[in-house]
């Protein structure tokens, strides 16, 4: 069977959702956040194709029941409306009954016309994302609204085609999920032994150890700068900035969450703006978040930093050591319109270092993450190399 030209709009369901904006911020408040509750997904959450929770916003029963219309459903996906208009992600059964938040656009799929997986990954492409971008509107802040996502543009195939798919590309995501879960075990087990040993100091043999002013005997406070060099990113040119591949690959502020690109620059810069796989970097405005680099070495774009410990044997522990003291910075900083950490910040972080056998356990549980990480970043890249190939029918299937 032939594939049939629509746009977005011909294949939603015009009965139960349609394309549908977020809440306005008249009808939700930042006073209407909560610790606990039913998490509020915002265009910050959506991360390489999935909903983050690190973070996330909660609100009460009661305002799930008064804004019960924006309630998220499988098989949804959810765009950003501001910035990275490009960015979507599809909505799991975990998170049915949550909330589309302001700043993102909710699409729904009729399930009757078309598999709301295959739409996603369609909308996954280059050339989708690039279609997106180019029709979005705004000079120095690309925005998006219904009437545009409306009209992009879709091949469809017939739904059994479509089904055979979104299940070839979805075999990958699968063994990209299991890799979280795995990931995400690492990363407590190390923040659970980071919060033992360096806060309640319960280190082993701690017990015959005298600790005078919070500082066990042996152990120093020292500031971040004098165990780690501190590499800023560069003022490049964003006109140079390209998602076709040209050039070099650039780390900005919305790729540190992931610790992958996408995102290019043909402009050339000093070798000390390159970040290696496996170095720590940290967004410095709005949040500022703190990964591993987990792509290809690419260059550090300004606004963001590339923190290497003297001794390579910190690295696994500093990536813990520094997200108190950031966070703190995140939450009492304030710009004028988001937060910026600067290096006068940067400058003042002081940690409490240990005896060198204390930090064993956190460089075999930090290889043991970046192998993972690593693994992830290949299955990504063999499924986006079918992904056009599959919907261009290149490949028949």
């Amino acid at each position: 069977m032939s594939w049939i030209a629509c746009t977005l709009d011909d294949i939603c369901d015009k009965v139960d959702g349609h394309i549908q904006t977020g809440p306005f911020g008249s009808q939700l408040h930042q006073s209407d956040y909560s610790k606990v509750g039913t998490p509020v997904v915002m265009p910050k959450d959506i991360v390489n194709g999935t909903i983050s929770e690190e973070g996330i916003a909660r609100v009460s029963e009661e305002h799930v029941l008064r804004l019960s219309r924006h309630k998220v459903r499988t098989g949804d996906i959810l765009f950003s409306r501001r910035g990275d208009v490009g960015r979507c992600a599809y909505i799991s059964p975990k998170e049915q009954g949550w909330l589309c938040g302001t700043g993102c656009l909710r699409v729904t799929v009729d399930a009757k016309v078309a598999d709301s997986k295959f739409i996603f990954y369609y909308l996954q492409q280059a050339s989708a994302i690039d279609w997106i971008e180019k029709h979005a509107i705004g000079a120095t802040m690309l925005n998006l609204n219904t009437g545009i996502l409306a009209t992009v543009p879709i091949m469809l195939p017939s739904l059994p085609t479509q089904r055979r798919i979104a299940s070839i590309l979805s075999a990958y995501d699968d063994l990209i999920e299991n890799n979280r879960r795995q990931i995400k075990l690492l990363e407590e087990a190390a923040q659970r032994l980071y919060r033992e040993w360096f806060v309640e100091l319960r280190f082993p043999g701690h017990e015959s150890v005298k600790v005078v002013d919070g500082v066990p005997e042996g152990w120093k406070k020292q500031k971040l700068v004098d165990i780690a060099d501190v590499q800023y990113g560069f003022a490049f040119d964003g006109k140079c900035f390209n998602n076709q591949r040209s050039g070099t690959p650039i780390i900005r502020i919305r790729n540190i969450p992931d610790g992958t690109t996408s995102d290019y620059t043909t402009e050339s810069a000093d070798s000390r703006y390159v970040v290696h796989n496996g170095e720590i970097v940290v967004g410095m405005d709005g949040e500022f978040h703190i990964n591993t680099w987990n792509g290809e070495d690419a260059y550090l774009v300004q606004r963001t930093c590339c923190i290497r410990p003297t001794d390579k044997a910190l690295n696994g522990w500093l990536l813990y050591a520094i997200y108190e003291p950031i966070k703190f910075y995140e939450k009492t900083v304030v710009g004028s319109t988001v937060a910026h950490l600067g290096k006068k910040h940067v400058d003042t972080i002081e940690l409490l270092t240990s005896p060198s056998s204390l930090y064993k356990p956190f460089v075999a549980l930090y290889k043991k993450r970046q192998v993972l990480l690593n693994q992830n970043r290949k299955l990504s890249k063999a499924r986006d190399h079918l992904l056009p190939k599959l919907m261009s029918r290149e490949m028949e299937v």
